[in-house]
């Protein structure tokens, strides 16, 4: 009955409301992953961990507010909800803090090709943990998509071993955090908000005790660009969209599968690594770099093809075996 509601519920989901929370989600990837970069490499703003302190304590005070002026619901605090969502604040703060990292330690090129590791790795963990499976054609979209970020990546030559090993960290942390936030999100327990809320409420403190010991809060308190409004400007933006990344996220993964969401940001960085070619300064070209993004990109489009085709809707095993009795009624 579970697979049978699922399905209902699947097919009941128009293709709009899809369409626009991928296009959501992947211009708020695209934008913070730019302020990201202007804020820890143009300002050389020292402390990834604290700005994501910043985005944490935006998203609690925008989602609080939008509650007591009864904009939004999600359940008051008991003690169950630290069961109900672990391990999701983990994976989430482990997300943050390897992400902003890694933006600031590699070429935004380059940093962007890596990150294509995140969808094979989040079809291994859609199939592992939510029990669900994929065509052949939607698997072999994947793998070039991973194929080309091999071939770019191979040819980079402003490698960076701490770079690279903060962007493949931030790509399992990503597919984790995709994936549990599919199997959190259920309307009957904490809904959307409620993850995004609680997720934020629990690691906020510990993410600033580790920046103090740490030496990062000390550094920020005697950053010298506070007085500049133009950058305060931009670390407040990057406050906002980090709420909105979080809350785009959580709404792709609603209406799609974390695949999908996974995929659309594969697609954005490809296109930021296009851009970089023209902005920024630090591209380096290579032949096989730019072959490695046209497969990635082909990759994609492939993908965004078989989605629209409805291919791309994930099965589980069960299924065959329970619409037999339903084709029978």
């Amino acid at each position: 009955m579970k697979a049978e509601e699922e399905r209902v519920v699947a097919a009941a989901v128009a293709p709009l409301p899809k369409l626009l929370s991928a296009l959501f989600y992947g211009a708020c990837s695209f934008l913070i992953v730019l302020v990201n970069k202007a804020v820890l490499t143009a300002y050389r703003f020292p402390s990834p961990l604290f700005l994501g302190v910043g985005q944490m304590v935006t998203t609690i005070l925008i989602l609080y507010v939008s509650k007591l002026n009864k904009i939004i619901h999600f359940p008051d605090f008991d003690k169950n909800i630290p069961k109900k969502l672990f391990p999701l604040p983990l994976i989430y703060v482990g997300n943050h803090i390897s992400g902003l990292s890694s933006t600031s330690k590699l070429s935004l090129p380059m940093f962007t090709v890596l990150r294509k590791f995140t969808i094979p790795l989040t079809l291994l963990l859609e199939v592992m943990i939510l029990g669900k499976q994929y065509s052949s054609s939607v698997v072999l979209s994947v793998f070039a998509i991973l194929l080309g970020a091999f071939v770019a990546a191979g040819s980079d030559l402003a490698f960076s071993l701490e770079g690279y090993v903060s962007v493949l960290l931030n790509d399992i942390f990503t597919a984790a955090n995709g994936v549990y936030t599919k199997q959190k999100i259920d309307p009957k327990e904490l809904g959307k908000y409620g993850v995004i809320f609680y997720n934020a409420c629990f690691m906020v403190i510990p993410t600033v005790l580790i920046s103090f010991f740490t030496g990062d809060f000390q550094q920020v308190t005697a950053f010298k660009q506070w007085t500049n409004v133009l950058f305060i400007g931009q670390f407040l933006l990057s406050c906002i969209l980090g709420f909105l990344l979080m809350y785009s996220t959580v709404l792709c993964s609603h209406y799609n599968s974390a695949l999908t969401t996974t995929v659309v940001g594969a697609i954005k960085n490809v296109s930021i690594a296009y851009i970089g070619m023209l902005v920024g300064g630090d591209y380096i070209f290579s032949v096989l770099n730019f072959i490695g993004l046209n497969i990635c990109m082909a990759g994609g489009l492939r993908y965004s093809f078989l989605t629209i085709q409805g291919q791309d809707s994930p099965k589980h095993p069960t299924d065959e075996e329970n619409l037999m009795p339903i084709a029978k009624s």
